[in-house]
């Protein structure tokens, strides 16, 4: 996703997930955010929707910075840990199915620490074996 929460061909996440189940008639388990910064895509989940229900965790960059200035950058930019895992707690208000929590292009063991320290214990996350339909059979 880019800066702006809409996807590089300038659709949006939710357009994206409606267009895939249909077509598969709602074959994918469950979806997720990779690549992008919390805060690129935190304000198109938070206006909500049935669409959401299908996104069980992201798996967010560190940095903030464009993909652009990430493919440019001479050394990748690896954003603040904390700042990071708060704004995981925050997707998990919005999210609180989520059950899949990671990270992507310059996390490290700082960043996954912060985001345990952030959303564990906070009773939101349900844990992946638990997660509605996650084991359902096709």
């Amino acid at each position: 996703m880019e800066t702006d929460g809409r996807l590089p061909t300038g659709g949006t996440l939710e357009k994206a997930i409606t267009a895939v189940d249909q077509e598969t008639d709602g074959y994918p388990v469950y979806f997720m955010i990779n690549c992008a910064h919390p805060t690129h895509f935190h304000e198109e989940i938070r206006k909500g929707g049935d669409w959401t229900k299908r996104l069980l965790g992201p798996r967010a960059n560190a940095s903030r910075i464009s993909h652009e200035e990430l493919d440019n950058a001479s050394v990748l930019d690896a954003g603040d840990p904390d700042e990071l895992g708060k704004s995981y707690r925050a997707l998990l208000e919005i999210l609180p199915h989520a059950c899949v929590l990671g990270g992507r292009c310059g996390t490290d063991h700082r960043h996954i620490g912060a985001i345990c320290k952030a959303c564990l214990g906070q009773g939101k996350a349900a844990p992946a074996h638990t997660a509605p339909g996650l084991l359902a059979p096709r």
